[in-house]
This record gives structure tokens, sequence and C-alpha cells, in this order.
């Protein structure tokens, strides 16, 4: 049986991973780590020098970054079919990397109340943040899935980001998100990591 342990905070976007790991339907041993404490200990830096989760170890290989770890896992449990077959992941790899790059990136400037100047907009990978809102708009007011019809483990990134956008302010209301994150947020592996991570989180607080 493949080993996987998990290093995360339920206060943390290590929630992907976890998420991400119910959708695989793998055992995994979870390990929960404080900010300031166990993350910035040796033997956590000796796995990822960052300080930060998530993390996973399977096997004896390490992976950190969320959009890296949903695409490690996809592939290495194919059975669960969580990535289009290869010849048909253009859009699969195209939506996970945006949310990855242009799409996170806008997100944190425009939360931290940083406009690029629009002569600077080439010098920047997203342009402005509204041009990220309306292409990602665009595409989820097409498709039910960042991939077409089906879900991939893209959509539990792309999936957390608007999730979590439209709960705290980050993201546009749009439409196309609404529907996207209701249909996210009711996948059984999600409501599982949730209740999962809700609980560790009550529980570090008593």
């Amino acid at each position: 049986m493949s080993r996987i342990t998990l290093y995360t905070n339920p206060l943390s976007r290590a929630r992907i991973a976890r998420w991400m790991l119910e959708e695989v339907g793998t055992e995994y041993e979870t390990r929960i780590l404080t900010y300031n404490g166990t993350m910035k200990e040796p033997a956590y830096l000796a796995i990822n020098p960052m300080g930060k989760v998530p993390a996973i170890v399977h096997d004896g290989d390490v992976v950190t970054e969320c959009a890296a770890i949903c695409a490690y896992l996809a592939d290495a449990f194919p059975e669960a079919g969580l990535a289009p077959p290869p010849a048909e992941r253009a859009s699969y790899y195209r939506w996970l990397f945006f949310a990855a790059g242009p799409l996170e990136a806008a997100i944190v400037n425009n939360s931290f109340g940083f406009v690029v100047p629009a002569e600077r907009e080439r010098s920047v990978g997203y342009g402005n943040f509204e041009h990220v809102m309306d292409t990602l708009d665009k595409w989820l007011s097409e498709n039910r899935f960042v991939a077409g019809d089906s879900f991939s483990a893209a959509d539990v990134y792309v999936g957390a980001q608007v999730n979590w956008g439209l709960q705290f302010g980050t993201f546009d209301k749009r439409d196309s998100f609404a529907a996207y994150a209701e249909r996210i947020a009711a996948r059984p592996a999600f409501i599982r990591a949730s209740k999962l991570d809700d609980e560790a989180a009550a529980a570090a607080q008593t």
C-alpha cells in the first residue's frame, strides 16, 4: 500500500491538499503543524525548506505546492480518474497553471491594494485583476468544469480559489463563479475534507 503523509494546518491552503487526498480515496497520515512552531523546526524544514504547508511525502518522495500536489496525486492514482487522458489535457493544464500563476498573483496583489499601473501591465504576468476575473468568468460560463464536462484535479485547485475568494471577498461576485462554487462544494470529498479540517481547527483552539 502506498504510504502518504500530509503535513498541514487546517487554517491554511493545505486544505486543498487534504481535499485532493479525499478525492483520490487513498489512506494517508495527517501531521498538523503550527505557525512559528513546528513548521519552522529542523525536522520539517528538511522536508520543505520554505517552512510552509502543505507538503506530502509519498513513499519517500516530497511534493510541495498545492497545484503540484493535485497534479501529482492525479497521476499517482490514475484509478481515481482525476486527470484526463494525456492527449486531452490541454484545458486541464491550462487552467491549473492559470490558477497557480496569474489568478493567485492577481488575487493577492488586489487584496493588498496593489493596482498595476496601466503602463506597466505588460510587465506583469496577469495584466490586471479585472482581466483575470473576466477570463475565468468567460470560461466557467461556458464549461461545467475547467477541463470540460468532467471534474478533475484542476478543479480542486481552481475550485478552492473560487470558493475561498467568494467567501472572503477577494473574488468578484459573478454568476458563473457562484454556480461553479456550488457544484464544487457539493462533492462528497470536499465535504469530508472540510469536516476533518474544521474539526482539527476547533480542536487546536480548545
